[in-house]
């Protein structure tokens, strides 16, 4: 396995000042400098015009020409043209089919939501199909490729079950399938699955350089539409074939664009708006479409990057490292989730046996709503309810966070019982680490989970089958069990298939 790369807890980001994180520049604006005298200043600005011309200066002679220098952007170009999955480690192609399934089955498991609902049927009236673009939105109806792009945007985060990657907090491939699948879908010619395999990893490990890239402040972190969309234009222009001169238009409108939204005042304000993903995928979407009629915009972000590697874009594949989500709820839940269900699955504990229920966390995840749900995105940011709800079913699945469920006596009287406090020693590990542990008391005796990180981290990966189980848990509610199979099985295959748009799922009779 390859190193994933460090990021410091945010008591040390702080030390560090605005210059150099993970690689790249975490500061617009250069350090004040001390006090130069004129002169030096006249000849120091002489030599800046020139640098940014290609040029520098000879004192007693002509200017001579420099080579362009590389930035990011040209690193992050060249992979997105020149990547070959056929060549790329056994690996590499498992984890693109893995989170190609659990992408598929997020996407169309969050069209249960009324978010799903609500978004699909903006797009229908506002963003309509047109003669040569009709496009499946997954949780009904068609819409052109810009309503698709949104509306299964918000479908593919609204259970908040996808995969994300550690040092980004967020979701590097969230904004990936809204785009992909209709563009596959409007193709002129068939797109096999083996190009949108590969479309795939181009828009992972573009995504989380840009994650990288834009949350370097532990305070402040972005949601995933802010950074993911990178990804998803990425991999949109792979798919299109692309000319280069218009990839870096399209990255650079979506840069530009993408909605920068704070990921903490989703936490804070439980509510659809969630991680931004709906409107990033339609940003990567809009302006793949602007760039190839002409559209030009500012230079990516990737061009101010202080590594122009781009942390081994290419070679280091980071999509190998990321995390899974067993659970329909906010990842900093997750320690305590499973935490409750090993107790009571170890000690045969039954609801009614548990009088009460304490969980030892970091502030964060203290900070979650620990009211009684009124909606699926109250339930899903909240800390007590999805512990109160695993310990009555066993699981946190779509059914769990969606009405009538939210609304069972059994449950809220156990969501009750839950206390909430920071350990420091927790603390001390966030952002690197989510850690919880849960104590309950039942039939006089006290049982406690020790310190736990959440299943299925990048360390301790789910196996395939695993995953499978989740995506047929997930999607055959929406789809029925045989076509839960078969779209499983297109996944697992995906490089095989001679058109991506088998991904897409039957019409029910």
């Amino acid at each position: 396995m390859l190193a994933r790369p460090e990021r410091k807890n945010r008591q040390n980001v702080d030390k560090q000042g605005p210059g150099i994180h993970h690689g790249i520049n975490k500061s617009r604006t250069a350090p004040r400098s001390q006090e130069i005298p004129d002169a030096a200043r006249a000849d120091t600005a002489s030599i800046l015009i020139h640098a940014a011309a290609g040029t520098h200066l000879k004192r007693n002679g002509p200017a001579i020409k420099d080579a362009p220098m590389r930035t990011g952007t040209d690193t992050v170009l060249d992979f997105i043209t020149q990547f070959d999955l056929s060549r790329s480690d056994a690996a590499v192609v498992r984890q693109a089919r893995r989170c190609l399934l659990d992408g598929l089955g997020a996407l169309l498991a969050g069209c249960q939501t009324p978010l799903a609902a609500l978004s699909a049927r903006l797009a229908v009236a506002h963003l309509p199909e047109t003669p040569k673009e009709r496009c499946t939105l997954l949780a009904g109806g068609t819409a052109s490729l810009l309503g698709a792009a949104f509306a299964n945007g918000f479908a593919s985060n609204a259970l908040d079950v996808e995969h994300g990657y550690r040092p980004t907090q967020g979701r590097p491939g969230a904004c990936l399938l809204p785009v992909l699948l209709a563009l596959a879908e409007t193709a002129p010619s068939p797109v096999s699955g083996a190009s949108l395999l590969e479309a795939l990893v181009v828009g992972y490990e573009v995504a989380i350089r840009a994650g990288l890239l834009r949350n370097t402040d532990d305070h402040n972190v972005f949601t995933s539409g802010a950074w993911a969309s990178l990804g998803a234009a990425a991999a949109g222009g792979r798919l299109l074939r692309l000319p280069r001169a218009v990839l870096r238009q399209a990255l650079g409108a979506t840069d530009y664009h993408s909605p920068l939204g704070l990921i903490l005042r989703g936490v804070q304000t439980p509510c659809m708006a969630k991680d931004g993903v709906g409107w990033g995928a339609f940003t990567a979407m809009s302006s793949l479409l602007l760039a190839r009629e002409g559209f030009t915009a500012p230079e990516p972000l990737f061009s101010e990057a202080a590594d122009p590697d781009m942390n081994g874009l290419g070679r280091d594949f980071h999509f190998l490292h990321l995390y899974f989500k067993p659970f329909c709820c906010c990842r900093w839940t997750h320690a305590a989730v499973a935490g409750a269900l090993a107790l009571a699955r170890k000690y045969d504990l039954a609801p009614g046996d548990i009088d009460r229920i304490r969980v030892y966390t970091f502030s964060h995840a203290a900070a979650l709503s620990r009211d009684h749900p009124g909606d699926t995105e109250q339930a899903q940011y909240n800390l007590t309810y999805p512990v109160a709800v695993a310990l009555a079913d066993g699981c946190v699945s779509g059914v769990q966070v969606l009405p009538p469920r939210l609304a069972a006596p059994e449950v809220l009287a156990l969501q009750d019982k839950v206390e909430v406090e920071v350990r420091e020693d927790f603390e001390r590990e966030f952002p690197a680490r989510t850690l919880a542990e849960v104590i309950l008391e039942a039939r006089g005796r006290t049982y406690a989970s020790g310190p736990l990180e959440p299943p299925w981290e990048a360390e301790d990966s789910p196996s395939d089958a695993e995953l499978h189980e989740k995506f047929l848990r997930l999607t055959t509610p929406l789809c029925g069990e045989a076509e839960a199979q078969r779209l499983a099985g297109c996944a697992w295959r995906a490089e095989s298939l001679e058109d991506a748009r088998q991904l897409l799922p039957r019409p029910r009779p």
